[in-house]
């Protein structure tokens, strides 16, 4: 027996407020009756949408970790530093928590989220079945740790603004900072474009399976 949904009841929430509406099968052409913002079933063109986030989020991740985060210069010369010589210089320099924490939340996590969001979509595509609540929850993590992926992009920021000492030293954010932001802020509206609901459709009836091709 398939299981009563709201969208199989009519029932619709305002994305914007959480107004709850009833609604029939032109729900996209209305508005909310509180806020005015389009109403609408499931987030339109959810699939496409996260899947050219995510693809451009997996083009600047490479130059994200090849070029300098950060230009450093002073009487002695100039130095690039990447990601990945940051994390080497802070474990080398008796600073491993940082290292670690820096490597994580720089590499590990942007990484982890790009293959998951892209498990995600590929088992959609493929209508799988298999532990759809452990799918949304995998979801809801992505969710609450993209925001952090931001540590060393704020540790340039900082020591940009912070240590200019005019003809003796300056600090610069490189290109790859640019584009770790980039990845960041990509995979954070990706995650927000997916729509979690499209895990559960293959689950609630079998039928879909043979309606709905990849």
């Amino acid at each position: 027996m398939r299981a009563l949904t709201a969208s199989r009841a009519g029932i619709l929430a305002c994305h914007i407020c959480g107004q709850i509406h009833q609604a029939g099968t032109e729900a996209h052409r209305l508005s909310c009756m509180r806020c005015g913002a389009s109403l609408h079933f499931r987030k339109p063109d959810s699939l496409s949408r996260t899947w050219a986030l995510l693809i451009a989020a997996y083009v600047l991740i490479v130059p994200a970790n090849v070029l300098p985060v950060m230009k450093s210069g002073s009487l002695f010369g100039t130095e690039n530093d990447t990601i990945l010589s940051g994390v080497i210089y802070l474990w080398t320099s008796g600073s491993p928590p940082l290292a670690v924490i820096l490597f994580m939340a720089s590499i590990v996590i942007p990484v982890a989220k790009l293959l998951s969001l892209t498990y995600l979509l590929v088992s959609v595509h493929r209508r799988s079945r298999w532990a759809p609540r452990e799918r949304t929850k995998l979801y809801r993590v992505l969710e609450f740790v993209g925001r952090w992926s931001m540590i060393d992009v704020y540790v340039a920021a900082m020591l940009t603004a912070l240590v200019q000492f005019g003809s003796l030293m300056t600090i610069n954010v490189g290109t790859g900072a640019i584009a770790f932001g980039a990845v960041v802020v990509l995979t954070m509206f990706a995650a927000e474009s997916f729509d979690p609901r499209l895990i559960w459709d293959s689950v609630d009836s079998k039928d879909l399976r043979e309606t709905e091709n990849f």
